[in-house]
């Protein structure tokens, strides 16, 4: 009856998935009947669930739930409608804390070439953070030439905070102990566990960004309001700012509500205008970048792991080092790319699977296809580690990089197994056997080994910066000791070449591949996204050979929704020696 009954479940199971299959590619295969744009377009975005770095980070929860628009979406959108006539504006959704600060300096970049074009943008909030943080949304806003707020909003314009919690006082009482160790002052990823608050150069390191990237705040704001520096100043302590404080101060334009934002940007753009979501536009007018010399552009998004793709069905948030060199090889065989664009965004993790990837950034260029890497909200540590031997390095002045330290260590758990009466015994064949358990301490023979690792591999770290940066190696000890920089004082210690996003990172492509300035590109993602019904189609027909983690990957995937979770996940995890920043996010 056991066998009957699982039987018939597991023909069930496979009904319903080859139902998804045939549905989904029934969908794809419909002839489209959308209906024409309209000859006025005011573009509609809405902001406030966040920028997705590219289409394939997400999988099911896209199918289901339905996938935020990508920030390649966004800025593809803005920079088509630049110089489409039917385009009057764009009016645009926000007030929530879910753009970094570097990818919504990106997006305010976009805004503002867009708006040289002679186009308009309007910003509406509810609430920037509704009594809540909100000066990230804020810092956002200002690129729009008008700024909505409703009337029972409120203005969070209360500074950046960044804070660190810590587990050492909640280990101790389990009796866990923590053993870590690690290179260079500043490389304090571990101390969520192994301390009960900030250490001097953690607390140094912190403020000195949070003064970096404050400024950068501050200075955009004051620029784009025509307001003094002490004006914005007086309103972050101030704040939260009350509607009414807001508009007194300048910060906002109109008190008002979504539908007669709406109807403001009606009149702007003129009669019979009608408001057109990014994708539909994208749909219809097509993306920029689709004709010419062929650049590629692979994604390195995520915590940095060894071995193959995780499942798409699931959202992993890890950059498998299996499939980033994978792109790279395809990219380095197909005779038409001229370059190749590595967008990254990662706190950085395994340090094989990051030299993994160096190793084929460095193969692409001796087989002469130049490398240029932007950087999104952060590159440190394994992030760092895998764009040093690019042609050049592209960050926002907001980007979190750098990081150049090492880390290893376990948990021990011997003395919370006897608080729950549980014991342990083992026999052993090497004086090392031992090393990586987790119910005894390192002997001092396992920590001479760990030393003599995290030796090797700092100071490997620092040789491949050296080399690719073409710096001398004091001057890569200068701003290593696992320190993480703002873009903009990454540029100055010479880890970045240029500040900006996609747009700056593109010419730069074009530049060191001898495509003139004016000439088109087309930019290909590679390797090619899968879509849900080819890979459900290839796992049941048995030609998937990919590690897919199994599940491992769905289990991660809930710990990468918040990013202190997912780096002690990685802290937790038998990795090996780990390149991570700081667990600090400036809000």
């Amino acid at each position: 009856m056991r066998r009957l009954l699982v039987g018939f479940l597991a023909t069930i199971g496979f009904l319903a998935i080859l139902l998804a299959i045939t549905v989904a590619v029934g969908v794809t295969l419909l002839p489209s009947n959308a209906p024409p744009l309209p000859d006025n377009i005011v573009l509609s975005a809405d902001l406030t669930s966040g920028l997705a770095e590219g289409a394939g980070q997400e999988g099911w929860r896209r199918i289901i739930f339905g996938g935020k628009p990508t920030l390649r979406d966004f800025l593809d959108a803005l920079e088509a409608a630049r110089a489409d006539r039917r385009v009057k504006g764009i009016l645009a959704r926000l007030g929530t804390d879910e753009i970094g600060l570097a990818e919504g300096q990106e997006v305010r970049d976009a805004i503002i070439a867009f708006r040289a074009g002679g186009k308009f943008a309007i910003a509406f909030a509810d609430s920037f953070g509704e009594f809540g943080a909100g000066t990230r949304p804020y810092y956002l806003a200002t690129a729009f030439d008008k700024i909505w707020l409703q009337p029972m909003g409120s203005l969070g314009l209360t500074g950046l905070y960044a804070e660190a919690t810590f587990f050492k006082g909640t280990l101790d009482k389990l009796g866990v102990a923590p053993e870590f160790d690690h290179k260079g002052e500043f490389k304090t990823a571990a101390n969520v566990l192994t301390e009960t608050k900030m250490t001097p150069p953690q607390r140094e390191e912190v403020e000195d960004l949070l003064k970096s990237i404050s400024a950068q705040v501050i200075d955009g704001i004051a620029r784009a309001r025509h307001l003094s520096s002490d004006a914005v100043l007086a309103a972050i302590d101030n704040a939260p700012l009350l509607p009414d404080e807001a508009l007194h101060a300048r910060l906002v334009d109109r008190l008002g509500y979504r539908d007669e934002a709406i109807n403001e940007a009606h009149k702007r753009a003129g009669s019979n205008a009608e408001l057109v979501g990014l994708s539909t536009y994208l749909d219809d007018a097509g993306r920029p970048h689709r004709k010419g010399e062929r650049i590629a552009l692979i994604y390195g998004s995520g915590l940095i792991v060894r071995g193959g793709a995780a499942n798409p069905l699931t959202s992993s948030g890890e950059m498998a080092a299996n499939v980033v060199t994978a792109a790279f090889r395809a990219a380095v065989r197909d005779p038409e790319v001229r370059a190749i664009l590595f967008r990254i965004d990662s706190p950085g993790g395994s340090v094989v699977a990051s030299e993994t990837i160096w190793r084929d950034v460095v193969f692409a260029r001796e087989r002469g296809k130049p490398v240029i890497v932007s950087m999104g909200d952060v590159a440190g540590s394994g992030g760092y580690y895998i764009a040093a031997p690019a042609n050049k390095i592209v960050a926002e002045p907001a980007t979190l990089t750098g990081s150049i330290g090492v880390l290893a260590g376990k948990l021990v758990v011997a003395d919370l197994l006897k608080k729950l009466g549980m014991s342990t015994d083992a026999a052993q064949f090497g004086a090392n056997a031992a090393m990586f358990s987790v119910t005894s301490n390192f002997s001092p023979l396992a920590r001479a080994r760990l030393q003599a690792f995290l030796d090797a591999t700092y100071q490997g770290f620092k040789e491949h910066v050296a080399a690719g940066r073409h710096m001398a190696p004091e001057a890569v000890e200068a701003v290593a000791q696992g320190r993480v920089w703002s873009g903009k004082e990454a540029k100055k210690n010479g880890l970045v070449d240029e500040l900006g996003g996609y747009e700056v990172a593109l010419r730069l492509a074009k530049e060191a591949a001898n495509i003139p300035a004016g000439s088109p590109v087309q930019l290909t993602v590679f390797p090619r996204e899968r879509g849900i019904a080819e890979y459900l189609y290839r796992r049941l027909t048995g030609d998937e050979h990919e590690d897919n983690g199994g599940v491992t990957a769905v289990g991660r995937a809930i710990d990468a929704a918040q990013p202190l979770l997912q780096r002690i996940e990685a802290l937790l995890d038998d990795t090996g020696i780990l390149i991570m920043p700081p667990v600090t996010e400036l809000k």
